[in-house]
């Protein structure tokens, strides 16, 4: 996937958890150390070092994140686990365990959708008025409220195509809160 691209297909990207099991199927005596290098002003920074052996003293691979509290679900309630995760994921990956075609893992290819999508609220409208974590956080609960509508009996294939227009960079604010508007009238006919 080129830097530009706006859509990625989960499929074709493992998750950290894939990398660690084949790691160790490869590396039995294998061990991967993490360090908090820094929790400074929301912002929390991870380094993971990948050792082959039991006995090695220099790590094979180094891998480095970093992420901000709040900025999505996960990071509400789990930033420094999610941050430790991705840290294991590109050291796993610098020692060349992709367990898929692509090298980024999908955890990060999520965090960079999440990010796109933020950025694409925020340029199109209400700059002034909303944090970034909430115009990060509006497309999220938006496709919380469509899952909720699904397990109601929303018909899929409108979901399908909701879920797709919910998730393209450069979505309008205004749009995102109508499609919410709309979902949110769907279910409550459906309570009554």
């Amino acid at each position: 996937m080129s830097k530009s691209d706006s859509f990625f297909n989960p499929d074709q990207y493992s998750t950290v958890a894939e990398r660690i099991e084949l790691f160790y199927s490869r590396f039995p005596e294998g061990r991967i150390n993490t360090e908090l290098v820094g929790r400074d002003n929301g912002e929390i920074t991870f380094k993971a070092l990948v050792f082959r052996t039991a006995t090695e003293s220099l790590a094979a691979a180094t891998g480095w994140a970093s992420e901000r509290e709040g900025d999505g679900d996960v990071n509400t309630v789990a930033c420094l686990e999610n941050t430790e995760t991705s840290a294991v994921g590109r050291a796993l990956a610098n020692l060349g365990f992709t367990a898929g075609s692509k090298r980024p893992s999908r955890e990060e290819l999520e965090k960079v959708a999440r990010v796109r999508r933020t950025l694409s609220l925020r340029e199109n409208g209400r700059r002034e008025s909303v944090s970034l974590h909430s115009l990060a956080n509006v497309a999220d609960d938006v496709l919380r409220l469509l899952s909720n509508a699904e397990e109601r009996g929303f018909p899929l294939r409108r979901s399908e195509i909701l879920r797709q227009r919910i998730s393209q960079p450069g979505l309008s604010a205004s749009r995102v809160k109508k499609i919410e508007r709309t979902l949110r009238g769907w279910v409550r006919r459906r309570e009554l």
